[in-house]
């Protein structure tokens, strides 16, 4: 399968710069996956498509505010630093620029002295091991310091950190949004439960690697970079009682499908585990777990759309983008989102 199945053009001015005022008011295009056919709703519409017994499932990771701005201590040039995964207690795999200047041994200052780091020696692709010092709470201090590590393609700067986090974001760890929460409110969530709906939450921090593009030519060539998940035992027997009496498991965000199917046993039940997972899910996986999806509209041949293909037919998606596109719906992380059910 070649990688250029999945490409699809899209006008910039369709990229969403902003989050809309209010979360559930965004455009909801549902996508039935047995024929291909489409609506056109709105996010507060989803009530209507789910059904008593099912199980929603949703990915409570936190994004850390893990982009920041210091000096060096020799020379005071600029230098970013983004936090990518903790390794020891104040010892962190992080991105850097400019990489030149970042040899190790090179120290660091953030909010004049707040924060301090030292870069211990330079990694896989490039990224460096870097140890930071600090008086108090270090999470705190990158509340502080700290700005949210919003996609490349995103120019705008965020008015509100908050917009970047769905409202149930709990668990804290990510480099990036479970964007396809973003859509929710707590009233919103309120009404589905009173229809009968269960929700389950599982975490799983996203990596950067989400952003990173395909480069093999061939789809089955490419290797995914594995991030950390957790499914605690009570959030495993909802998605098992939902399964056991007949319900759907409908996730949101691919974050949460690929916690559920790593996870995932042959009868369609979950085994509460925690780990990590390289699970690369495109057209030809046979879903143990998943029947429906909550997500956003993804970028052209990004392993995203290859999972949302995975699920509805490739040739349906690219149908359904095509249509998006036509209807000038709002694409990415702050953009609007789709069903499929």
């Amino acid at each position: 399968m070649n990688v250029k199945d999945f490409y699809y053009n899209l006008p910039q001015e369709l990229i969403a710069q902003d989050p809309l005022s209010q979360r559930d008011m965004s455009r909801l295009l549902v996508l039935d996956k047995v024929t291909g056919g489409y609506e056109h709703k709105t996010f507060r519409d989803l009530p209507e498509y789910l059904r008593e017994g099912d199980c929603l499932v949703l990915n409570d990771t936190r994004v850390l505010p893990a982009r920041l701005i210091g000096a060096r201590e020799e020379g005071g040039g600029r230098v970013e630093v983004l936090l990518l995964k903790r390794k020891a207690a104040d010892v962190w795999e992080t991105l850097v620029k400019p990489g030149k200047k970042m040899k190790p041994g090179t120290k660091v200052s953030f909010g004049d002295g707040l924060l301090k780091a030292r870069v211990l020696q330079v990694v896989e692709e490039g990224n460096r091991l870097v140890q930071f010092t600090y008086d108090g709470i270090f999470e705190e201090i990158l509340d502080q310091l700290g700005q949210m590590p919003l996609p490349p393609y995103i120019t705008h700067k965020l008015a509100d950190k908050n917009r970047y986090q769905t409202v149930y974001a709990r668990q804290n760890g990510s480099a990036a949004a479970p964007t396809a929460g973003l859509h929710f409110t707590q009233e919103l969530l309120e009404r589905i439960r009173k229809k009968g709906v269960q929700t389950a939450y599982v975490t799983l921090h996203v990596g950067l690697g989400t952003f990173r593009p395909v480069k093999a030519e061939k789809v089955e060539e490419h290797h995914m970079h594995s991030e950390y998940y957790c499914l605690e035992p009570e959030e495993a027997d909802k998605i098992n009682t939902a399964v056991k009496n007949g319900g759907r498991v409908i996730c949101v965000g691919t974050t949460s499908c690929r916690t559920l199917e790593s996870v995932g046993n042959a009868d369609g039940t979950v085994t509460a585990k925690s780990g990590w997972t390289d699970i690369f899910i495109y057209p030809g996986y046979q879903f143990q777990v998943v029947n429906g999806l909550v997500t956003n509209f993804h970028l052209p041949e990004s392993t995203l759309l290859m999972l949302v293909s995975a699920l509805a037919g490739r040739e349906s998606v690219m149908a359904a983008y095509e249509e998006a596109v036509k209807e000038k719906y709002r694409f990415f992380s702050f953009g609007d989102a789709m069903l499929i059910i």
